[in-house]
């Protein structure tokens, strides 16, 4: 454990704290591939919105857990968005100061059989969901890598999405799919969801291809997607096994740069 955790005001504008205090921002982080870099993403952007000084609560729906391990806690028995018990004691505490974890269940049959149940039981869930944002300036759900109920249920209870792309061979593929959830949700009435960005993953300028799949994404997506790119970097990898996001880990690594400058442009879409 690091004896002290750094905070990134240096990397940040002065007013990136301050003005983050009045927002109340549901992110849902969601791709239906899996591989796309969707948990590392969750994880280290919310890491990146807590040392910001944004109060922010990271919501693991994905049944792999792994953004509840990859920061060091246990996956529960029963996810208490199922299980009925309250969530603020539910929700843990972790080596950020501002930043707390709902974390996840590996028994998410129970979860995805109430997100599948009738619209009443759907409609508690989403309620449940959303009341975890109440006391917090933003709250990031890490997705299942699917297009189920329970992925439709977070992106209702969100007020924008964020999609991970890497920058590899069939990155489009899919897409269309997912797009289509997407716009069901956001034409729904009283939604409030919101297209948030798409944030280019695995990028290796060296490779031709890398620059290829980039150019398509951004000629199709237009400004939508994020200037900032997430690099192929071995101390993304690393981190999660020592229960650390990148930038706990590796404070001065690429890949604690770009998700810092992933930040700075999150807020500033507001």
């Amino acid at each position: 454990m690091l004896e002290s955790r750094p905070r990134f005001h240096g990397y940040l504008p002065a007013h990136f704290g301050r003005e983050a205090e009045t927002l109340g921002r549901v992110l849902c982080v969601a791709n239906q591939k899996g591989g796309v870099g969707k948990t590392t993403t969750a994880v280290n952007l919310a890491a990146g919105l807590a040392k910001s000084g944004a109060r922010t609560l990271l919501v693991d729906l994905d049944p792999q857990c792994n953004a509840t391990t990859g920061l060091g806690r246990t996956p529960t028995e029963s996810h208490a968005l199922v299980s009925g018990q309250p969530l603020h004691e539910a929700i843990e505490a972790t080596e950020e100061e501002d930043l707390h974890l709902l974390p996840g269940s590996r028994r998410f049959r129970d979860v995805e059989a109430l997100a599948r149940g009738d619209g009443r039981e759907t409609a508690v869930f989403e309620r449940r969901l959303m009341a975890g944002a109440n006391a917090y300036d933003f709250m990031l759900i890490d997705c299942p890598p699917s297009l189920g109920q329970l992925t439709k249920t977070a992106l209702a209870a969100s007020t924008e999405v964020i999609m991970p792309i890497q920058c590899e061979y069939f990155a489009m593929e899919g897409l269309a799919q997912m797009i289509e959830v997407i716009r069901e949700v956001m034409e729904r009435p009283e939604r409030r969801l919101e297209f948030g960005g798409i944030v280019l993953t695995m990028y290796d300028p060296t490779l031709e291809l890398t620059h290829e799949v980039e150019a398509e994404v951004r000629d199709f997506f237009g400004e939508v997607v994020y200037q900032s790119v997430i690099p192929r970097d071995v101390a993304v990898c690393e981190a999660p096994s020592h229960g650390l996001s990148v930038l706990d880990y590796a404070p001065r690594c690429r890949g604690t740069r770009a998700y810092v400058e992933l930040c700075m442009e999150v807020l500033e879409r507001d």
